[in-house]
C-alpha cells in the first residue's frame, strides 16, 4: 500500500509517500511544495494544485492523507491554508483516490502514543519508523510522513476490524 501524507500549506506544503508492506513503513519520497509570498494567491494555489497532480500522477499513490485544518488565530491564514488544502484534495479526486483527514492530535497519538506529544518528539518518530538519517527539513516534511503513517496505521486497523465482521 502506498500513502501519500500532506501536511497542507499556502506557503510550504509537506509532502511524503510511504509504502507499508507487512508492518514495513519504507519511504518512497518526500519533500515540500513552496510559493512564494510575493505571488497572488490565485497562482500559489496554481502552483500548489499543479505541483500535487504532478507527483499524484509521478508515485501513483493507493490513498491520501490531509491534515485536519487546526484552527489558527490568524484566520487570513487558516483560509489559505483551507484553500491549499482544497487543491490537494481536487487533486486527489480527480484521479478517484481515496482522502483520509485526520487531526493534528490523531496523528501524534498515531506515531507517538501520546495526543498531546511536543513536535520533536513526533519528528524522532517519523524518523525511526522510516529509518531515516535525518529528521525531514522543512518541518511540514516531517509533519507530511507522520500523516502518512498515521493513515498507514489506520488502515491496518480498519482492515484488521472488517476482516473479523462475519
Amino acid at each position: 500500500m502506498r500513502v501519500l501524507g500532506i501536511d497542507p500549506g499556502i506557503a510550504i506544503a509537506g509532502f511524503g509517500f510511504i509504502d507499508k508492506i507487512g508492518h514495513k513503513l519504507t519511504p518512497v519520497q518526500y519533500g515540500a511544495i513552496q510559493t512564494e509570498a510575493r505571488t497572488p494567491p490565485e497562482e500559489r494555489l496554481k502552483q500548489i494544485y499543479e505541483s500535487a497532480c504532478a507527483l499524484i500522477d509521478r508515485y501513483k499513490p493507493d490513498s491520501i492523507a490531509v491534515e485536519k485544518l487546526f484552527f489558527n488565530r490568524n484566520v487570513t491564514t487558516a483560509f489559505a491554508v483551507g484553500q491549499a488544502r482544497g487543491v490537494i484534495i481536487l487533486a486527489a479526486a480527480q484521479r478517484g483516490l481515496p482522502v483520509a483527514e485526520y487531526t493534528p492530535l490523531q496523528v501524534k497519538q498515531a506515531v507517538v502514543g501520546y495526543g498531546k506529544a511536543e513536535k520533536r518528539q513526533v519528528q524522532e518518530m517519523v524518523k525511526m519508523f522510516l529509518r531515516l538519517s535525518a529528521v525531514p527539513k522543512p518541518d511540514d516534511v516531517a509533519d507530511a510522513l507522520a500523516v502518512a503513517i498515521c493513515h498507514a496505521h489506520s488502515a491496518v486497523m480498519h482492515q484488521k476490524i472488517n476482516e473479523v465482521k462475519p
